[in-house]
């Protein structure tokens, strides 16, 4: 028996489109799900080291809830490089101002650290709203 290997033309030309709705989905397993069907791994011809995953469409972001004190005490960072340029944003802070960065976040931190996980995070598209520019594409309903 010999180990199926996914070329890269064969991926791009099995992928689908997913929709999720984040209304009231704990983050870290809605974000785990997500990143896992990024990747591929839902699918027989997953290879780890080609981009085998789907476009994934994640609706109603700003309705994402974190368990305990999470929504005060989780901070989101980000550093300019200068001395001193450090800045941090609570959770409640950063889903008033940018629904999407704490899902988008989430499933950055799942996916691997290179180029091929860069790649990956470009089919994910996260919106506030329940409305979304994607449905020529026709996405399923991807159950969580």
């Amino acid at each position: 028996m010999r180990s199926y290997v996914a070329k890269p033309a064969e991926a791009i030309a099995t992928r689908k489109w997913w929709v999720v709705d984040a209304t009231n989905q704990p983050l870290g397993r809605l974000a785990s799900r997500v990143a896992s069907v990024l990747r591929g791994k839902h699918k027989p011809t997953f290879t780890p080291h080609v981009d085998t995953g789907d476009f994934v469409v994640v609706i109603n972001a700003d309705k994402v809830k974190v368990t305990g004190t999470k929504a005060k005490n989780k901070f989101y960072h980000t550093h300019s490089g200068f001395p001193g340029a450090i800045r941090s944003e609570s959770f409640e802070k950063a889903i008033a101002r940018h629904p999407d960065l704490p899902v988008v976040e989430a499933v950055k931190g799942m996916l691997p650290k290179n180029v091929l996980g860069r790649e990956m995070l470009s089919k994910l598209k996260v919106y506030g709203s329940p409305e979304h520019p994607h449905q020529a594409q026709l996405p399923a309903t991807l159950p969580l």
